[in-house]
């Protein structure tokens, strides 16, 4: 039990005799200032306020609580209330109300109507109804113009924008006038949706109205014909700006250059950047961007690439923020020795790459490059005061292991080494997973005794790995030497230990051994799950066990285990090999009974038995249940055995329809390697 506090400890402090009065009046303020504090920190809590906006009462409430409060904590306190209340896009909307009776800082605040803004948008449509009407005016509000466009705004972001139209024709029940902001909004939520000619009507109209279109409303517009690809019209729009006074800003011209690639008009978008610098308007990171991505987005990537290219020798003011996007646009089309040469182009003119380009440019690399190219690029880019880190030293060290290159792979491990990035044990774990999967199990071995002697002690995930990778090279001895060490370290072996050494026992064709190792799970208090069961099932299969492994599947299913696609692929592959059909057919529909989706090499597999067998009605058919499938896609590799099959039998239009179907799905390898490739295999099949 809680021994009690003594009566005097629950008492507050008095002064001490020898205090004098100043002392004592400093006390008494400090403790008034506390006081004050905890009531403004109560006042402050946004949780508090949206609470009471849900109430019937909500108005005269949340003012008694929060009125004298909101004055001093500003704008910010309404963002964090509207973020807390994002749920309910209503009490959003009476948060808004009376936050902005309280004037315009909070009414016209950009954070405060982005925060109302994505509220409405994500939980959405707040309508103007009569009940809401009636609920602002209910306490003494009465629907702002500010209030309305941030609705029409997200009527705009949800499509609706007909409604906004409706609401626009009914201004006047609101007590509102029609202004060039209500006109923009309403604007901006045609063009958002894609009715430009509804927000063209509403721009002719303005002038009736006494509202005269800003740099907003022409820019609204632009974007709307640019994005259909109506340069023409973007144009005149522009020169119209132009003669009302308004001067085209960056916005103007970025989207010009979109405007021109959807045109088709790729050799005029660098003369948009000639006429920004004739106008002493500065080009931004925006418009580099639209210029490189628009470029690949309309064009084949070779000839986006020489587009570029010339234009960058023929400007030396193209800024480093140009370079960045096109090494972005190379590596993501895996056009990496064009990345290295767009490098050296940057180097020459004294532009740096930063680590966050570089870490783009890499995963394209690490695919295409060989090992020596790979290592010249990253040695420069360190050599300049580049930065790799950890990611990417893991994934030039497993690029180098697979080209089997092992003295550069060890250069840079030693290098994670000395910039200190091993500092953990997940860290050293990584590395070793790293080495053990490449086959360099001993290299792996000797990286955890590094480890040791660091002062990180190795954990289950590490010995895991070390046992999983000399499995994968069936050397069963280490396995157990490095399972003898786990326990010796006070580990005991879990799911992943049991099912990588069933594995390795599958491997080397002692199943005996591995149904041992099964059996002694429960011993040991591990239950085997799914990927335990297919390692198995994988084992017996590979051995001409089908019907044991049957039986390992049944139990499975009794074991409460959910089978995957892999459960049933190996069984199925195997009947198709004995071309034992019937069974293979009755497996793949067994699949849907247990709510198990086929895979792509259970359609390939069956498909291939049954063209084989000349059963090609059959093959199609399970070809046509896969293009219905939105998982898998069909490639060339699943239509050749049909064609192949089509051929034989003499029903050359139909192999021909699925030929053209290649050709749509090979579209972007190019149409002639891919007529080439096809031609020639049914020129192979009708001589055999």
């Amino acid at each position: 039990m809680r021994s009690r506090r003594p009566l005097r400890d629950l008492l507050p402090r008095l002064p001490k005799p020898t205090d004098t009065p100043a002392q004592i009046r400093q006390k008494l303020q400090l403790s008034t200032k506390s006081g004050q504090d905890a009531a403004q920190s109560a006042a402050a809590d946004p949780a508090r306020a949206v609470s009471l906006l849900s109430e019937r009462e909500w108005f005269a409430r949340i003012n008694s609580e929060f009125a004298a409060a909101l004055r001093q904590l500003g704008p910010r306190f309404v963002v964090r209330a509207l973020h807390h209340a994002a749920g309910e896009p209503l009490l959003c909307v009476r948060l808004y109300v009376w936050a902005s009776r309280f004037g315009q800082r909070f009414a016209r605040d950009r954070s405060v109507r982005r925060a109302l803004g994505d509220a409405l948008w994500r939980r959405g449509p707040v309508v103007l109804s009569a009940a809401l009407v009636a609920d602002v005016r209910g306490c003494g509000c009465e629907v702002s113009e500010e209030l309305l466009c941030a609705l029409v705004e997200s009527w705009g972001r949800l499509g609706l924008a007909h409604y906004a139209h409706e609401v626009f024709v009914q201004m006047p029940r609101l007590g509102l006038r029609p202004s060039t902001a209500v006109y923009n909004a309403v604007i901006a939520a045609s063009v958002r949706a894609g009715a430009v000619d509804t927000a063209y009507l509403r721009f002719q109209q303005m002038p009736a109205d006494g509202c005269r279109p800003d740099s907003f409303t022409y820019n609204t517009l632009v974007h709307g014909v640019c994005r259909r690809g109506i340069v023409d019209e973007a144009l005149r729009l522009v020169k119209q700006m132009e003669g009302a006074g308004i001067r085209p800003n960056v916005f103007t011209y970025t989207m010009l250059v979109d405007g021109f690639y959807n045109a088709g008009r790729a050799d005029e978008v660098f003369g948009v950047l000639e006429r920004m610098k004739e106008k002493g308007v500065s080009v931004t990171e925006a418009t580099y961007r639209a210029l490189v991505h628009g470029a690949f987005r309309c064009h084949g990537k070779e000839r986006a690439y020489r587009m570029l290219s010339e234009w960058i020798e023929s400007d030396p003011t193209v800024p480093s923020s140009a370079y960045h996007t096109l090494l972005y646009c190379l590596s993501k089309n895996d056009m990496a020795k064009e990345a290295v040469e767009l490098v050296k182009q940057m180097s020459k003119r004294g532009y740096l790459l930063d680590s966050t380009t570089f870490s783009i440019v890499i995963p394209c690399a690490v695919k295409i490059l060989e090992s020596s190219d790979l290592c010249e690029l990253v040695d420069d880019f360190i050599k300049k005061g580049g930065n790799l880190g950890f990611d990417m030293h893991i994934m030039i060290i497993k690029s180098l292991l697979r080209c089997k290159d092992i003295s550069k792979a060890n250069k840079y491990l030693s290098q994670m080494v000395s910039d200190g990035l091993l500092s953990s044990v997940a860290s050293y774990n990584m590395v070793v997973d790293c080495l053990a999967k490449a086959g360099e199990v001993e290299r792996a071995l000797e990286t955890v005794k590094v480890m040791q002697e660091s002062g990180f002690s190795p954990n289950l995930v590490t010995f895991n790995t070390l046992i999983n990778g000399y499995l994968k090279l069936s050397n069963v001895h280490d396995a157990k030497a490095v399972l003898k060490m786990l326990m010796e370290h006070g580990f005991m072996p879990d799911v992943i230990t049991f099912t990588s050494l069933i594995d390795g026992l599958c491997r080397t064709h002692q199943l005996d051994d591995a149904f041992t190792c099964f059996s002694e799970m429960s011993e040991w208090g591990v239950r085997p799950n799914v990927q335990t069961y297919n390692v198995l099932i994988h084992g017996l299969c590979s051995a001409g066990h089908v019907n044991k492994a049957i039986e390992v599947l049944n139990k499975m299913k009794m074991d409460g285990i959910t089978p995957d696609a892999y459960s049933f692929n190996a069984p199925i592959m195997s009947f198709c090999r004995m071309r034992k059909l019937e069974k293979a057919q009755k497996f793949f529909n067994a699949m849907s009974k247990y709510g198990v989706s086929p895979d792509s090499y259970t359609y390939n597999a069956l498909i291939k038995a049954l063209c084989d067998e000349r059963r090609v009605d059959e093959a199609k058919e399970i070809l046509l249940a896969m293009e219905s499938s939105s998982c898998i896609a069909a490639n060339q590799h699943t239509y050749w055995p049909v064609i192949g099959a089509l051929t034989k039998i003499g029903r050359f239009s139909e192999a021909g329809m699925f030929m053209n179907k290649i050709h749509r799905k090979t579209a972007h390898l190019g149409s002639s390697a891919c007529l080439r490739v096809g031609s020639d295999i049914l020129v192979q099949t009708v001589k055999a």
